[in-house]
């Protein structure tokens, strides 16, 4: 049998997979790929390599997780060397348990390869820190996909810096619960769309402004967006909220 790579491809960027992400994959016999790798990643791998898109999106059909899992053995059954390049980190809302799972049952060999999360990465474009000496010593990273109750949301509320992946559709869900939470409506907001692309953009208002859907009609919903709250994510020069429209920054 083969050997499975499990790599993290990154927030979007081609140059922002890691150089040990790069190099395997570069060794690729078969890359089974999310739908958020970008295309210019794929050209990491040898040519004759098999390329086979097993992407998730959310509201689209897609790959189930059990026959993801069933090609991912089989191709190790048949080839040397097989990747599966999923966006950002593996580790982090990835399923990666579950591959991982499968292999181990398969009896197959496999390595894991971290990446850069979308939250780094955004974080980075923003140039706000997620952790900010005397404002923001604790960050949560979730996801409301699963955690559609007030009371999942009570968990996060107590870190200092929230990152909510896979929320563009529930922004003002979100928003409601936290301020219902206890929240301020005046908590900054930052969402990033599309991180490290060309396409890549940004906007920064309120969580009352969120609340009340100030964003929906900004998104893109071809777009892959983060949400960041927190005091952490607030504009530094003191002259104002920043707003972010088609990509270019402006002062409000």
């Amino acid at each position: 049998m083969g050997k499975v790579y499990l790599i993290g491809a990154g927030p979007g960027a081609a140059d922002l997979i890691t150089v040990r992400g790069a190099r395997l994959l570069g060794m690729a016999d078969v890359v089974l790929h999310d739908a958020l790798v970008e295309p210019a990643m794929l050209g990491y791998a040898p040519s004759h390599a098999r390329r086979i898109a097993v992407g998730k999106r959310c509201g689209q059909l897609s790959t189930a997780q059990q026959f993801i899992n069933k090609q991912i053995v089989d191709a190790a059954q048949e080839h040397e060397v097989v990747v599966r390049l999923k966006g950002g980190d593996p580790m982090l809302f990835g399923r990666a348990d579950e591959e991982m799972r499968a292999l181990e049952a398969a009896g197959i060999e496999y390595e894991v390869v971290p990446g850069i999360t979308a939250a780094l990465a955004s974080a980075a474009s923003l140039k706000r820190s997620l952790t900010l000496r005397g404002v923001s010593r604790s960050v949560a990273l979730a996801t409301h996909s699963r955690a559609a109750d007030t009371q999942a949301i009570r968990e996060q509320v107590n870190a200092d810096s929230l990152v909510f992946y896979m929320g563009r559709d529930s922004g003002p869900e979100i928003a409601r619960q936290l301020i219902d939470a206890g929240r301020d409506g005046a908590t900054p907001v930052a969402i990033v769309e599309a991180c490290s692309t060309a396409r890549e953009r940004m906007l920064t208002l309120t969580l009352s402004e969120l609340a009340a859907g100030a964003a929906q009609e900004w998104l893109d919903a071809a777009q892959p967006s983060l949400l960041m709250i927190g005091d952490a994510f607030a504009d530094r020069s003191g002259e104002g909220r920043v707003s972010c429209l088609d990509g270019g920054l402006r002062v409000a």
